[in-house]
């Protein structure tokens, strides 16, 4: 993604410049956190080059562009749901526990409320956050594919250092 993307443009011009692209990873593992990512752009800044969905990118380009985004956006936040919350409360409510928790540092980190939420995948009613769902939006939308990236970045760090600790299961491989 060589630019901010079409539908990106359209939601700024309906709700204002500060989008929050929020993403997550760890939905499809075995073991594990759930982690998810929301993070804000700055607006007038052009899009970083090389940025793509987080699957299709190397660990080495993955980590220097999460530098890059950590540098360069105006607001980055984090969220996780557990293993045992995912027991719990299973895989789907225990991603949208993620997103809500990266969602509310986002004003805290921004010093006040973004304009509009873009979120990947499929609407989810009990996210709490009037926001625009894109179907594989972390390869159509640039801040979606910003927090796909750092999200992946953290839990890989999360199950190497994991992986240490219980060799015996793999969680880095």
């Amino acid at each position: 993604m060589a630019r901010w993307t079409p539908i990106e443009r359209t939601l700024r011009a309906q709700h204002g410049p500060l989008l929050v692209g929020v993403d997550e990873v760890g939905r499809g593992p075995l073991a594990g956190p759930v982690v998810a990512c929301a993070i804000v752009m700055p607006p007038g800044r052009r899009a970083i080059a090389g940025v793509d969905d987080s699957k299709k990118l190397d660990a080495v380009t993955r980590v220097r562009l999460a530098a890059l985004f950590r540098e360069q956006a105006l607001a980055v936040s984090l969220g996780a749901a557990s293993a045992r919350e995912i027991d719990r409360i299973n895989i789907y409510h225990a991603t949208v526990l993620a997103m809500r928790r990266a969602l509310a540092r986002v004003p805290e980190r921004l010093g006040g409320e973004p304009d509009h939420v873009l979120v990947d995948g499929k609407p989810l009613r009990t996210l709490g956050h009037v926001h625009t769902a894109v179907v594989k939006g972390d390869a159509k939308c640039y801040a979606i594919a910003c927090a796909s990236i750092v999200a992946k970045v953290t839990r890989d760090r999360w199950c190497a250092e994991l992986d240490e600790q219980y060799p015996q299961y793999g969680f880095a491989g």
